[in-house]
């Protein structure tokens, strides 16, 4: 007796699968009424003396029918019409078929069924399943199509195995369409059919559907296993759906599934993505069994949710209860590592992993070259990936990556050509970071080669490749060639845009990148937060208030009101554009601050001469809890020089180190001389300058040069011009300062001698350019 079952049913069952026995002990008894039956009502197979009947995709079937089914060689069976076989008996059973597909030579395999289907043979349902595994297997959807077709001339089409094995196969082609239109086809469903199409949804990243079709599953009455809880637990991990996972979670407390380790590793994995570590663990460690994949799906949830430190002791506690860790341990370890910039923990890694045999993995030892790499130690991934046995596409995009993320560019290029050289193929994200390198590097011609390499491998029509080439040829001044890229890109998203309006704004063309901004929104593109920083930059750096404020209604109404970098940046083109009490209002109804909002609006009440509103809301600051960076300094300090606020400013600089921990760099130390040159403490000034802990650069001394101009002090302003000279001997810039000086105070010996000097340096005078604004344009004034 079956239990949970009515007697009658389970009655039905057992009598069913005795049947089942029989036939396959000895099918020869048996009519093959499959392919001449015209309803789905008649059996399938029935016994020529009893006159009982078997169906196939009957749901009173044990589970081993179709397996037995697939296996077996059916074209031996007589079928209705009393047709066997004309051809060899090897096609026949199909070995044939499945020893070609096992060896991968899938247009034979389906030449040889072709042939029995021409010649009315039957060929055995393993033949097509060989079929459809090996399409599946090399995701040839034409070939799928052509196996399909043939099934439905053999009127195998209604044949729920199959069926189930046709989706299976389409899915994994990547046409969820038509693994859809067969699962709708089939007569009847059975726990695997929902499984192949809700894995198909799941698979394509359409985590909504499959979960979708779970609930109509269960509406139908059908009962979900194991194998499907697991797969609809992993769509609703990709979706964060946190309120669908908790309900499969009941579901699988009361079918009794949840002592079962594959079950119980996907919960803890469905939970850590939702960002629910804590509910994750609370479940690790009540699992009655754990295996390698519990404690990976425990570690990859504290890794994916910025807790390094909790995975790395996570993987202490795994190796003292003596679980062994797999290759994907050692994965997500090493990210771990690398997020933190842990570099001894990464090291003792590296030696868990060459002691356990993991060193030759390709993927391990390219995440370990990722993890070196992060924690700044490119020479040790260099050698790392020098040794490497095999080395593939990503083992050179990591090293690549490497050296691009540490700002050497050069190396990044350079060993491009050495993956030329042996043979390995670039693919886009290779590209993308080289051409992020060159950018960097303004390194035009290398661009413009890495342009061609990226024609002849096709990569041309790759929409972030194309964006990453706009932003090359921008980035290295060639703002023509950039936007001719641009208009041929087939397929422009927000990104290419943005690419575009990025290059006229970093080239001080703000005008277009406005113009472009206009055109993206004619033709439909819904920006980003990134375009309308950068469009609001270039507001600021055009003072353009009015198109400022154009951005800024548009910014409320596509919701980006509340990002905080967005709000920055306005605060900042408010500020820039005189009207500090906008920026004020905003600043105050920002949702969320951070250090560089308060720095954006100390610097715009420095940038209009509001030294005293800048110190109380650097005080506000403090009050409030946010710490003052390097920058924020700058600003304050600079806030001071333009009100002439010397003790407080004395009081800020002082404060840096004390209260905060900010060590003065060129640029504070800069502040403090235009300061106290402002103020016209000129000698204070010199004598700060030579007290200066580091070497004092030419922004220094050009400082107090500016500052002797600006209050006629010839000898101090004498001393400052040496001292530029030697460090930037090519500047016109200290001369011309000196010239004023000696002219302003009437000494023309000295004014006829700086000039002849220059001349002898062959130091040429750049000419001086005024701008003016006309009908809310910037324009110079010639």
């Amino acid at each position: 007796m079956h239990s949970g079952l009515p007697l009658g049913h389970a009655s039905r069952r057992v009598r069913t699968e005795q049947l089942w026995r029989e036939f396959f002990s000895n099918p020869s008894q048996w009519w093959d009424n499959r392919f001449t039956k015209i309803s789905p009502k008649y059996p399938d197979f029935k016994h020529k003396c009893t006159l009982e009947g078997l169906w196939v995709d009957c749901w009173l079937n044990p589970s081993w029918v179709n397996e037995k089914m697939a296996s077996m060689a059916l074209g031996h069976i007589q079928s209705g019409d009393g047709l066997r076989s004309r051809l060899p008996g090897s096609f026949c059973n199909g070995d044939m078929v499945s020893k070609l597909c096992q060896e991968g030579r899938l247009k034979e395999a389906l030449h040889i069924v072709e042939l029995m289907v021409q010649q009315t043979t039957i060929a055995p349902i393993g033949a097509y399943v060989c079929l459809l595994k090996c399409c599946s297997k090399k995701k040839a959807l034409a070939e799928g199509r052509q196996v399909h077709a043939l099934i439905v001339q053999s009127v195998l089409d209604s044949n729920i195995f199959l069926a189930n094995t046709l989706v299976h196969m389409y899915s994994k082609c990547g046409s969820v369409l038509d693994a859809h239109k067969v699962f709708s086809n089939m007569p009847q469903h059975n726990v695997y059919s929902w499984t192949a199409i809700i894995s198909a949804y799941a698979d394509s990243g359409q985590g909504e559907e499959a979960i979708n079709l779970f609930q109509q599953m269960q509406e139908s009455g059908l009962a979900p296993d194991k194998v499907l809880f697991v797969v609809v637990l992993k769509a609703c991990a990709r979706l964060a759906a946190l309120e669908q996972g908790k309900q499969l979670h009941s579901d699988i407390i009361k079918r009794g599934f949840q002592s079962d380790v594959i079950v119980g590793s996907t919960l803890v994995d469905m939970y850590s993505k939702c960002g629910c570590t804590e509910d994750a663990r609370e479940l690790f460690n009540n699992m009655s069994e754990r295996n390698v994949v519990s404690w990976n799906a425990m570690i990859a949830g504290y890794a994916q949710n910025g807790l390094g430190k909790e995975a790395l002791a996570m993987y202490e506690q795994m190796k003292q209860e003596g679980v062994q860790p797999d290759n994907v341990t050692f994965v997500l370890l090493l990210k771990a590592c690398a997020s933190l910039a842990a570099l001894e923990h990464g090291k003792q890694l590296h030696s868990d992993i060459i002691r356990r045999g993991f060193q030759s993995d390709v993927i391990v030892g390219n995440t370990l070259v990722d993890m070196y790499v992060k924690c700044g130690r490119t020479e040790d991934a260099r050698e790392l990936f020098n040794n490497f046995s095999q080395r593939d596409v990503v083992s050179w995009t990591t090293m690549i990556a490497g050296y691009a993320q540490n700002g050497l560019g050069k190396e990044a290029l350079a060993l491009y050509e050495q993956m030329k050289q042996e043979g390995v193929q670039p693919n886009n994200v290779t590209f993308v970071l080289l051409l992020k390198a060159c950018a960097r590097l303004a390194a035009l011609e290398q661009g413009k080669q890495l342009h061609s390499d990226i024609i002849r491998r096709g990569f041309q029509s790759d929409v972030i490749v194309a964006s990453t080439l706009v932003d090359m040829y921008a980035k290295c001044g060639h703002t023509e060639d950039a936007r001719e890229l641009f208009n041929n890109v087939s397929e422009r998203d927000v990104v290419s845009w943005t690419a575009m309006i990025a290059g006229y704004a970093q080239n001080g063309l703000g005008k277009e990148a406005l113009a472009l901004y206009e055109q993206m929104k004619l033709e439909g593109v819904q920006p980003s937060n990134v375009t309308f920083v950068l469009l609001l930059k270039a507001c600021a750096s055009l003072a353009a208030l009015e198109q400022g404020k154009q951005l800024h209604s548009d910014i409320i109404k596509r919701g980006f009101q509340s990002d905080v970098i967005v709000g920055n940046t306005l605060v900042d083109m408010y500020a820039k554009c005189g009207r500090t009490k906008d920026a004020l209002e905003l600043f105050n109804n920002m949702s969320e601050r951070n250090v560089v909002s308060w720095t954006a609006m100390i610097a715009g009440y420095a940038q209009n001469g509001l030294g005293k509103e800048a110190l109380s809301l650097f005080d506000q600051m403090q009050r409030e809890g946010t710490k003052p960076n390097e920058v924020t300094y700058i600003c304050v300090l600079s806030a001071c020089a333009h009100s002439r606020l010397v003790d407080e400013g004395r009081y800020v600089f002082d404060s840096m180190c004390k209260n905060h921990g900010v060590t003065p760099t060129r640029e504070h130390y800069a502040c403090m001389v235009d300061l106290l040159g402002r103020a016209g403490c000129l000698s204070d000034a010199e004598l700060f300058i030579h007290k200066m802990p580091i070497q004092p650069d030419s922004v220094v001394w050009m400082t107090l040069l500016g500052a002797a101009r600006n209050h006629g002090h010839v000898e101090i302003g004498k001393r400052a011009f040496d001292h530029v000279i030697k460090l930037e001997p090519k500047d016109a810039a200290p001369y011309v300062l000196l010239s004023n000086i000696y002219a302003a105070a009437g000494r023309k010996d000295e004014l006829a001698k700086i000039r002849n000097e220059m001349k002898d340096a062959g130091v040429k005078e750049m000419p001086g350019c005024s701008w003016i604004k006309v009908d809310n344009q910037v324009l110079p004034l010639l």
